[in-house]
């Protein structure tokens, strides 16, 4: 009897933890939640800082081979960056990876990678705690977020249509991101405001 007991508790801890990570996951429509993060040159940057512009928010792991694919093997993500950096809109790299798991780039190792795939991000940030990844629910890397410039979430999900690491399927695949973001320069509403996301999942600590 104890032991079921005993049980019975640790499956309902476990079910308050679940059901509070998926009532703090942003909704498409709400406003998107604020955070604080200190960029790899030591810059803090909230995303309250850049209201009015549009905003996006990438999820990345420069060890995951899916991340790979739209880097070092396409330069698609870059070309997507250096598009909107164009256009005025604020690009921020996070990654969530804990200490010393797969990804946890230093400062400098992480602003050698960008050189070496020549990001054209607004700032790379590092969330070794989670907290931003958590308060997002960023399940994946890449998984990508984009927020309107008055503070709402207009889009969560895959950067594609087409869940593979191979670099070749990037020309037949529907670029989800890149239509959002074509979609709001011409006023148009978001065609797929949300997609699953796909790649490797974030090294949280737990």
């Amino acid at each position: 009897m104890r032991k079921r007991f005993l049980s019975l508790i640790a499956t309902t801890a476990v079910m308050a933890v679940l059901f509070a990570r998926a009532e703090a996951a942003p909704e498409i429509g709400q406003a998107a939640p604020d955070f604080t993060l200190a960029d790899i040159h030591g810059q803090k940057h909230s995303l309250s800082d850049f209201k009015g512009k549009t905003v996006v928010l990438e999820w990345v792991n420069p060890d995951c081979p899916f991340v790979r694919k739209h880097y070092d093997k396409s330069g698609n993500l870059p070309g997507l960056q250096k598009d909107a950096a164009a256009d005025g809109i604020v690009w921020l790299q996070i990654n969530s990876a804990a200490a010393g798991l797969e990804g946890d780039y230093d400062n400098a190792q992480a602003a050698a990678w960008q050189q070496r795939i020549h990001a054209s991000a607004t700032a790379y940030l590092r969330d070794q705690t989670g907290k931003i990844g958590k308060l997002y629910d960023a399940r994946t890397t890449p998984h990508l977020f984009i927020i309107s410039p008055q503070g709402t979430l207009l889009y969560a999900g895959g950067i594609d249509s087409i869940r593979s690491a191979d670099p070749t399927d990037i020309a037949k695949a529907t670029n989800y991101v890149k239509e959002a973001l074509a979609d709001l320069k011409a006023g148009r509403a978001i065609r797929t405001p949300a997609s699953k996301p796909y790649g490797c999942s974030v090294k949280y600590a737990d």
